[in-house]
Parts: structure tokens; sequence; C-alpha cells
């Protein structure tokens, strides 16, 4: 192989893991920053908003650990645990910072309410409220429950799909694919809903009955992202082995 055939090769593995990353990134930050802003019924399922494309994210992860290895995978995980932390600093810098003057503000910075409302820190608010203050309030307990909740569902799943891998012999890439996936989004799901809405559940505010329809929702939905994706999974396998020219090897090494 000379060395222009190489370098296009290298430059296409870098351009889809890239890609991957990117995908990754946007669906968590997704998570971070709609949140719990809004619940849906999809369905038979009641969701956090910011669920919607979180299973994007094990998909990702699967593709890379099949196609780059476990040590990419971990670098992947890690980056976004860096860029959670990002959020959150930031969100928390921007909570201290002062609020403009009344007459520099634009309009939509302070909402007039028709009633107090409780926020999710417990918090009753007047019955005026700054916009970042109500998003804030959504998003920072949010951001911390999902960060917790990521560090232990990436992980495993990255651990887990490669301990499948080892158990098959690098047969059957629906059982890595499912069952790693479908194990990290239990975790996930508990440890989310568990720390979002424990404060709640204690101070009386929040049902265990709301608390596990909300956990079962989650999971249910992830579970059934993780068996529909398994046919995908195949085909972008499949196809980006050969376009990365891995046809003779198990990763890009």
């Amino acid at each position: 192989m000379n060395d222009s055939i190489e370098v296009e090769i290298t430059q296409r593995r870098e351009n889809v893991f890239l890609i991957l990353a990117g995908f990754f990134i946007c669906a968590m930050t997704l998570l971070n920053v709609v949140g719990i802003t809004r619940f849906i019924e999809l369905g038979p399922f009641v969701l956090a908003v910011g669920v919607l494309p979180y299973p994007l994210t094990f998909l990702c992860t699967d593709l890379v650990c099949e196609l780059y290895g476990q040590r990419r995978a971990n670098f992947l995980v890690t980056v976004g645990l860096i860029l959670n932390l990002f959020i959150l600093c930031i969100m928390y810098v921007a909570n201290l910072a002062p609020s403009a003057a009344a007459g520099s503000q634009p309009p939509w910075q302070t909402l007039q309410l028709a009633e107090q409302i409780i926020l999710p820190s417990g918090e009753v608010t007047g019955n005026a409220v700054e916009l970042f203050e109500l998003i804030y309030a959504c998003t920072s307990g949010a951001v911390f429950a999902s960060m917790v909740a990521y560090i232990a569902a990436q992980y495993a799943d990255v651990r887990l799909f490669h301990f499948f891998k080892r158990l098959t012999n690098g047969k059957h890439l629906w059982i890595r694919n499912n069952f790693s996936t479908m194990i990290s989004q239990m975790i996930d799901s508990v440890a989310v809903i568990a720390i979002t809405f424990g404060a709640a559940f204690f101070a009386g505010d929040f049902t265990l009955k709301a608390i596990l329809v909300l956990i079962g929702s989650n999971y249910i939905f992830k579970f059934s992202c993780a068996v529909l994706d398994t046919v995908p999974f195949y085909i972008l396998v499949s196809r980006l082995r050969r376009y990365l020219h891995l046809e003779g090897t198990t990763q890009v090494g």
C-alpha cells in the first residue's frame, strides 16, 4: 500500500471517529441543556425531553468500541465527562453573575407569572422570575444527576461491550451490542431519576410511584431503542469496515 493510500485511509478513520464523537457529544449536550425542562408523553412513555437523543450515545460508543477499540471508546467517554463538568461550571458562574439593570435587559429576561411556582430545588418563586433562573433550576440538578449516571453507565457500557466480545470470541455482534446497552441503560435510568428527584421525594413533593413510573418509562424507551438499533448497527459496522479498510482486522490499530 503506497503512502497516499495510507494517508487517505488514516484520514477516513479519523473523520469517522470525529463524526461519531460529534453525534455523541451533541446528544449528551442536548440532554444537559433541555434536560427536564419539559416532560412529554410518547405513546406509553412519560419522558423528559432531554432523554430523546440520549440512546444515540450508546450506539456511538458501541460503534467506536467495535471499530476503534476500548481505549478510544474510554477516551470519548472521558471527553464527554469533561464537557459535562464544563457545562456545569458555566451554568454555575452564570447563575452567580448579577443580572443586567432593569432598563438594559431584554423583555424576555424576566417573566411575569400569574402565581408562584415551585422550582425543582424546592424553592418557591415570586410572581416575577428570570428566564435563566427557571432554566438553571431545571437543568443544574439534572446536569449533576446525568453526570453521575453518565460516569456509571457509559464506562459500564464500554467494559460490558468488550466483556461480551471476549465471551463470544468476537462472534454474535448482536449480543455485545444489545446486552451491553441494556444493562448500562438500566444503570443510567435508575441513577439519573433517583438523583434528580430524590430530594423532591424525601420532601414529599414526589411519590415513589411517580419515580418508578419515570424510571420504567425511561428504561423501556431506551431498551426499545437498543433493540431497534441492532439492524442499523450491523449495517454501519459492515459498511464502515469496508470504508475504513478493516475487513481483515478487528479494529483500527
